[in-house]
C-alpha cells in the first residue's frame, strides 16, 4: 500500500529511542523527510539522523517540553530546513511517575512540582501542535498524532500526574479534530511496551514480576514492542488515513 508519505515533512518529538525512534525509522522508509527532537542525548540523535538517511533526509534538534522558547526554536529550525511540517508525532515525555524522586505518595509532593510536571506534558504538546497546525491548515493537509497511555483510561497506583496529563491530550485531540482543511488529529495509547528502557529495568526481579503479571492480563499474551506501536502511528500520520479523526486507539494487545 502506498501511504503517500514520499517527501512529506515529519516531526517526531522524543525520536532518539523507543517508540519515537521506531516511528522515525518507518516514516523514513516510506520516503518522508524526518526531524527528530532530543532533550539530552545529542550523540544518540546524531546516530539516528544517519540511520534515517543522513542530513539530506533527516535532522535532529534540541527540544525541552518545559521550555516554550526551546519548543519554538526547535520548530523554527525545522521550518527553515524543511520548509514546513506535514506530520507531527508528539511523543516526547517528561516522566512523571510517582509523587517524588522516591516514588512517594501524591499528597507528599509539593504543588509546584506536580504542577510543573503536569504542565510540561500537556502545555508542551499543545504549544508544539499550535505552532504547526496553522501551516497544515493553510496547505490543506496535515496529520497530528499524540502519544498517550492506557493508564489514562484505566489508571494505576502512583499515576495521578502521569495519567491526568495523558487524559488531557485526549481532550485536546477532540478539539483539534475540528481543524478541518484536511487536518486529522488522533491519539495512540500504548500499554507497557518493550522498549530499551523496559528491557533495562526488567533486570530487576521485582519489575520483571510486575511485567509478567501485565502479560497475564493481556489477551494477546504478550506486550507490544516499539514497532507494533510505530506502525499505527505511521498509518494515522499518512494519506492512507483518509478520515480517522479524534480517536484514542489503544495498542496494548487487547487491554
Amino acid at each position: 500500500m502506498d501511504l503517500g508519505l514520499k517527501d512529506k515533512r515529519v516531526v517526531i518529538t522524543g525520536g532518539t529511542r523507543g517508540i519515537g525512534r521506531a516511528a522515525a525509522r518507518l516514516f523514513a522508509q516510506e520516503g518522508a523527510r524526518v526531524a527528530i527532537t532530543y532533550n539530552s542525548s545529542a550523540d544518540e540523535a546524531g546516530k539516528a539522523v544517519e540511520e534515517l538517511g543522513g542530513p539530506d533526509r533527516a535532522m535532529a534538534v534540541p527540544y525541552e517540553l518545559r521550555d516554550p522558547a526551546s519548543i519554538e526554536a526547535a520548530l523554527r529550525a525545522v521550518e527553515e530546513q524543511f520548509g514546513g511540517v506535514d506530520v507531527l508525532v508528539a511523543n516526547a515525555l517528561w516522566f512523571t511517575w510517582g509523587a517524588s524522586d522516591e516514588n512517594g505518595l501524591f499528597e507528599d509532593l509539593p504543588a509546584d512540582k506536580w504542577m510543573t510536571r503536569f504542565r510540561a506534558n500537556t502545555e508542551g504538546h499543545m504549544l508544539t501542535a499550535q505552532l504547526v497546525v496553522k501551516g497544515m491548515r493553510e496547505r490543506g493537509w496535515g496529520r497530528i498524532v499524540l502519544l498517550s497511555s492506557i493508564t489514562a483510561d484505566y489508571g494505576m497506583a502512583g499515576s495521578e500526574i502521569y495519567s491526568s496529563s495523558k487524559t488531557a491530550l485526549h481532550g485536546f485531540a477532540r478539539g483539534l479534530m475540528w481543524s478541518r482543511n484536511g487536518v486529522l488529529a488522533n491519539v495512540v495509547a500504548p500499554g507497557a511496551t518493550l522498549t530499551e528502557h523496559m528491557a533495562t529495568i526488567m533486570k530487576d526481579p521485582a519489575t520483571r514480576e510486575l511485567v509478567e503479571k501485565e502479560i497475564e492480563k493481556t489477551p494477546s499474551g504478550r506486550l507490544s514492542n516499539p514497532d507494533d506501536v510505530a506502525r499505527l502511528i505511521l498509518f494515522l500520520g499518512s494519506e492512507a488515513n483518509g478520515n480517522i479523526n479524534g480517536e484514542v486507539i489503544h495498542t496494548a494487545g487487547g487491554r
